[in-house]
């Protein structure tokens, strides 16, 4: 909204005398902070950036029956024919894009740590980075556009690649297809995943984590904003997999990873979801007061997905469950809301992506983005947990989800 008023006419003789300038318009003001229609940004990593969004469900007999966006589901630039940065997968079913007048704008990428890492695949981090030659850190892209722009909000999901969570997942699917039931190989005590969950190495990430937190406020004040005038919303993560009990695979043979595409152990899901997954999240949100956030609400996804997990018993493939494809209406209660672990057969003429597993697909993303709405609560941003409450979809095509 406008900062600039209406001059109101003003009486008696001076009247008279101001009359010329009480008519001439006052120039429009720019956009900026406090000035302008709203604006959401969203900063981080794969779980905010889209990463998994083409596909709603999933299928092995036909990649069509799932596939809900096609191949532009990733392209973010001007001419919806690329990405801007190659593999980030800022898919247009991202949870920042609210609608109702507030304007979003993605600046996450999938496979983004903390820190930016300038490789062969270029990942900007939550920093300043800027090599001079167009490649910058989320912090210094988000600083460049709050300056411009009215950001009332900034969504951040950060700290699971600090953790290595591909690297942990890699390692427990391999431990399941290397062993035999009758002889397991449990991931959760293998020292390269062990190693991410020592005391030390939490407190490092913890530090990692308040560090982008404080870029993030950083880039705010240098555009010009007070800490009072816009809300850091910090999100965790979701489960993504069910307690052993909750598969519909029998962890006997090798279904769950071939059928399924979701090869734990009952024993690692268990130990995903009762030690790694709270140790992430309380590290997530525990460095908000490390970093000295004072204007931070927090997200709680950590079960939105519960019900509608990979390989849940609730849920199922297209073809296990009787539907033809996404379009049918119950597609969204029926099917996995979490895309397939893919492992390195996939690849060729295959339109998936090794690292869209493990993430919220396109029903997934649209329920978040419910929870982040709620969440903004129309500018007044407020802290909650977010529960699906409901089956079908709402008048806007989403999952029906409840924050509280």
């Amino acid at each position: 909204m406008s900062l600039v008023t209406r001059a109101r006419p003003l009486i008696g003789a001076s009247s008279l005398a101001l009359a010329a300038f009480t008519f001439i318009p006052t120039a429009a003001q720019a956009d900026g902070p406090g000035s302008g229609s709203p604006y959401v940004v969203s900063v981080g990593d794969s779980y905010i950036s889209g990463e998994a969004g083409r596909w709603a469900g999933s299928s092995n007999s036909s990649a069509a029956r799932a596939d809900r966006l096609g191949g532009t589901a990733y392209f973010d630039n001007a001419a919806n024919n690329a990405e801007q940065i190659d593999r980030c997968h800022r898919s247009k079913s991202a949870e920042i894009y609210l609608g109702g007048g507030v304007q979003g704008l993605n600046l996450a990428c999938s496979g983004a740590t903390t820190s930016t890492v300038n490789g062969t695949n270029f990942k900007p981090g939550l920093d300043f980075f800027d090599d001079g030659a167009g490649k910058l850190g989320q912090a210094k892209m988000l600083q460049q556009f709050a300056a411009t722009h009215n950001v009332t909000m900034v969504t951040v999901s950060i700290g699971g690649n600090d953790f290595n969570f591909a690297e942990i997942v890699q390692t427990c699917v391999s431990d399941f297809l290397g062993s035999p039931s009758w002889f397991k190989n449990y991931c959760n005590d293998d020292s390269n995943v062990t190693a991410n969950f020592t005391s030390s190495n939490v407190a490092a990430v913890k530090t990692k984590i308040a560090n982008a937190y404080a870029n993030i406020r950083t880039a705010m004040r240098n555009a010009g904003y007070a800490d009072s005038s816009w809300t850091l919303l910090v999100q965790n993560y979701p489960s993504p997999l069910p307690n052993g009990s909750g598969f519909r695979y029998s962890q006997s043979g090798y279904t769950r990873q071939s059928t399924g595409g979701c090869g734990f152990w009952d024993a690692d899901a268990n130990w995903a979801n009762a030690t790694a997954l709270p140790t992430i999240n309380s590290t997530v949100t525990g460095a908000i007061s490390q970093a000295g956030i004072t204007n931070a609400k927090t997200l709680n996804l950590a079960a939105t997905f519960n019900g509608r997990r990979l390989c849940e018993s609730s849920v199922g493939l297209y073809e296990e469950v009787g539907l033809a494809d996404w379009s049918a209406p119950t597609a969204v209660d029926r099917t996995e809301w979490i895309n397939q672990i893919r492992t390195v057969t996939t690849g060729g003429s295959s339109p998936y992506y090794i690292q869209e597993s493990l993430h919220p697909n396109y029903w997934g993303q649209l329920a978040t983005r419910s929870c982040v709405r709620q969440a903004y609560n129309a500018g007044a941003t407020r802290s909650g947990t977010c529960t699906r409450t409901g089956t079908g979809l709402t008048s806007l095509g989403e999952p029906k989800m409840t924050l509280q």
